[in-house]
């Protein structure tokens, strides 16, 4: 028998403000345990909720880039619930008027071209604490800093059919809620999380199979296993009876490579969603909405598509550089001082994503400065020091935050120009080194490359390699 997986995504988004959703605590990653924590956020008893304007307008901007229609009017209300890393008892999300509902998102894949995915629905809440287990103990302890920090839950319909479908998916998320600075969608981090909603029928048919949720996935990768091991874990018992499948939420051990059950699938009748009568309505009316719209910078594919009809840029570069929010500013940053597209492309995927990646830096977390940067691009362009040393500048440039020009200038960097000075290295280079020579003539063309290298030695590495080929290849000649 044939089968077809059907899934669709609840994907957690954090909101990159500076502070909580209902208070004034810190929003930012990385802070040592319980250290942005008040009354509100712990879930005090007393403690009003006061909105964060920042979030709701970030949650409209997602709301746009999705193509949602948003709600005029929004609500907040209470899903109760008791877990450790639940301080209050509830949490306060949207159920009964979410900011936004019915959006959509075009992917593409290998496999099967364009396809649009279909949103149910984007809502905002605040996110809950974290537990942090110690097998060593056997006890769990609670961080509750990420408490409240404000979030999206984008919704999809049961629209996928592949691993390969989500994936694209959350890339495109990752790239419309980037490039708009809604959040920075890091998965390691946990400010972009995806629960896997699958399950699996008979091809062809309409009937909705027994559905399990996936959670703990923190890479595309791991989803993509996840979702091939839980697919053909639902297939094995259908064809052969080995489980008795049921709607569930499942733990992925990504280390194991298997899915393990956590608790039987709540409704919404276990959650008993009621309105929260401490946080009024908030109007969202046109006004606010077309400022929000007119503020949103470019998108991935609006600078992808200008990079390669506008700039005349390969879809190679154009593919790399719009992969990254960072990337791609400091593209346009370092263009805004050398107008020449293709060399700063060169540069940058070349060269900078070398050096970073050798000091184990993400794409996202690059740092230079871009006027230095288009500085340096500019003196290996005009040819005032030669690639390699540009090489090894750049990461000056990068750590000690350089002056190119002056630091050219300070020590003594420049190209070795002048023909006659050249000339004459050369000449005493094929003196030294007449066995290399002679081997040359015989036909051994590595011992160009050596006299090359030999030239380039007595320059410091000052000279121009393409007149060091040309001129050696013109004094080989005369020199019979």
């Amino acid at each position: 028998m044939i089968y077809e997986v059907v899934m669709g995504l609840e994907v957690h988004v954090e909101l990159s403000t500076e502070s909580k959703l209902f208070c004034s605590c810190s929003a930012k990653f990385g802070a040592q345990q319980n250290e942005n924590v008040c009354p509100a956020c712990a879930g005090m008893p007393g403690m009003p909720a006061v909105l964060n304007k920042k979030a709701a307008e970030l949650a409209i901007a997602a709301a746009l880039l999705t193509n949602s229609a948003i709600s005029p009017v929004m609500t907040f209300d209470k899903k109760s619930y008791y877990y450790p890393d639940l301080p209050a008892g509830y949490q306060i999300t949207q159920w009964f008027a979410p900011i936004c509902t019915k959006g959509w998102v075009d992917i593409e894949t290998a496999a099967n071209g364009k396809k649009r995915i279909t949103l149910k629905q984007i809502h905002i809440e605040e996110d809950a604490g974290k537990l942090v287990h110690d097998p060593y103990s056997r006890s769990s302890l609670v961080d509750f800093n990420r408490t409240s920090v404000p979030l999206v839950e984008i919704v999809s319909n049961p629209d996928f059919r592949s691993a390969e479908e989500v994936v694209a998916y959350l890339e495109k998320l990752q790239s419309l809620l980037s490039f708009a600075g809604v959040s920075d969608c890091k998965m390691q981090e946990g400010s972009m999380r995806c629960d896997v909603n699958i399950s699996v029928r008979e091809a062809g048919s309409d009937i909705l199979g027994t559905r399990t949720e996936m959670k703990n996935m923190n890479s595309l990768k791991a989803i993509t296993r996840a979702i091939e091991y839980e697919s053909q874990r639902h297939i094995n018992a259908l064809e052969t009876g080995s489980e008795l499948l049921i709607q569930e939420t499942r733990r992925w051990d990504d280390d194991r490579g298997e899915s393990f059950s956590m608790r039987t699938k709540e409704t919404a009748e276990d959650y008993r969603y009621f309105s929260n009568p401490e946080i009024m309505p908030v109007v969202i009316n046109e006004e606010w909405i077309e400022n929000i719209l007119a503020a949103l910078p470019e998108t991935a594919e609006a600078m992808f598509s200008r990079m390669i009809t506008q700039l005349g840029l390969p879809e190679y570069d154009s593919r790399l550089i719009t992969k990254s929010r960072n990337l791609s500013r400091i593209f346009d940053e370092t263009l805004a001082f050398f107008q020449k597209p293709k060399e700063v492309s060169n540069w940058i995927i070349g060269e900078l994503l070398a050096v970073s990646n050798a000091a184990g830096v993400s794409d996202d977390e690059i740092s230079i400065d871009c006027e230095k940067f288009a500085k340096l691009i500019k003196l290996v362009d005009d040819k005032a020091v030669n690639r390699a040393t540009g090489k090894k500048l750049l990461v000056t440039v990068i750590d000690e935050q350089v002056d190119p020009e002056l630091y050219v200038i300070e020590h003594g960097l420049g190209m070795v120009a002048d023909a006659a000075s050249l000339e004459t290295t050369i000449r005493e280079v094929l003196d030294e080194n007449e066995k290399s020579v002679s081997d040359f003539r015989s036909g051994k063309e590595k011992a160009f490359g050596f006299l090359v290298g030999q030239v380039m030695r007595k320059t410091a590495g000052k000279a121009d390699p393409s007149a060091v080929n040309e001129m050696l290849v013109k004094e080989l000649g005369i020199r019979n």
